[in-house]
C-alpha cells in the first residue's frame, strides 16, 4: 500500500542500526533519500542508487543544522523528516552528571526541535509533510537509571504533540515512535548476559524489537495512509509499558 515515490525523506542518525534500517525501508518505498549523520553516509546513500544524496551534520551545533537543513530543502525539498537519532547515555539520578545531562539533552531532545524548524518551510511546501521522532518506552514510563535519557525522550513525545497542533493547519502531521530496546550492535553489547534476558523475560512478546520493525513504523507513519494521524506515540514496545 505505501508509496512514497516523487517524496523526499531525511532521516537523521542514519549510520547507526535503526538509521541503516530506516534507510532501507524509506528507500524500497520509493523515497529519495537524504542520509544525515556526523559519519559519512555516502556509502549507504550510494547502495539504494537512485537520486539519494547524504549531509554531515552535528546536530549539537544549532548553526549547523540550520545551515545544513536549508541547503538540503532547496536542493531537494523535504516531504519527510525522521529524527532518529539519539544517544544513549544512562546513569541514576542521585549521579549529577551535568555534561551528560546537557549532552543527551541536546541531541535527544534539542536537536529534533531544531531540525523540524528549520525543515518547515520545506515541510510547508510539500502540502504533506510528515514528521516522525524516535522516541522511546523510557519516555513513557519509568527506568531506573534512566534519568537523563527517560526525561529527554518523554520531552520529545511532548514536543512532537506540540508540533502536531501547531502544524497541521499546513498539512504536516508528527507522531512519535516509543520502542523497547532494539536490536542494534550497541544495544546488543549494552543488553547482554542476565541484564538482557532479565529484560527480555519482562517484555510480554519476550524478546527486544528488530531495526526493520521500527523502520516499518516510520514509513508507515509517513504515508498518506496515515494522514489522520497526528500527535500519537506508537508503542512499539511488545506491550512493556502496559503490563
Amino acid at each position: 500500500m505505501t508509496d512514497l515515490s516523487g517524496l523526499t525523506a531525511l532521516i537523521t542518525g542514519a549510520a547507526g542500526g535503526i538509521g541503516t534500517a530506516m534507510a532501507e525501508a524509506f528507500a524500497k518505498a520509493g523515497a529519495r533519500l537524504v542520509l544525515v549523520d556526523v559519519e559519512d553516509t555516502a556509502e549507504l546513500a550510494a547502495k539504494y542508487g537512485g537520486d539519494n544524496r547524504h549531509a554531515t551534520i552535528d546536530l549539537q551545533d544549532p548553526g549547523a543544522i540550520a545551515s545544513g537543513v536549508e541547503a538540503i530543502g532547496k536542493d531537494s525539498g523535504i516531504d519527510i523528516l525522521v529524527n532518529n537519532a539519539g544517544l544513549g547515555m544512562v546513569f541514576p539520578a542521585e549521579k549529577t552528571d551535568i555534561d551528560a545531562w546537557d549532552r543527551t539533552m541536546r541531541i535527544n531532545l534539542r536537536a529534533p526541535w531544531l531540525m523540524a524548524a528549520a525543515a518547515l518551510p520545506f515541510l510547508k511546501a510539500s502540502g504533506r509533510g510528515r514528521i516522525v521522532n524516535l522516541s522511546s518506552q523510557a519516555g513513557v514510563i519509568a527506568i531506573e537509571e534512566h534519568a537523563a535519557y527517560g526525561a529527554s525522550k518523554a520531552g520529545l513525545i511532548n514536543l512532537t504533540q506540540v508540533m502536531a497542533i501547531e502544524w497541521a493547519q499546513y498539512g504536516i502531521t508528527a507522531n512519535a515512535i516509543a520502542p523497547t530496546v532494539v536490536e542494534t550492535p550497541m544495544a546488543l553489547v549494552g543488553w547482554s548476559g542476565e541484564k538482557g534476558d532479565k529484560a527480555r523475560r519482562e517484555i510480554p512478546v519476550g524478546r527486544f524489537a528488530k531495526p526493520a520493525e521500527i523502520a516499518a513504523a516510520a514509513v508507515y507513519l509517513a504515508s498518506a495512509e496515515a494522514g489522520i494521524i497526528n500527535g500519537a506515540t506508537l508503542r512499539a514496545d511488545g506491550g512493556y509499558t502496559v503490563r
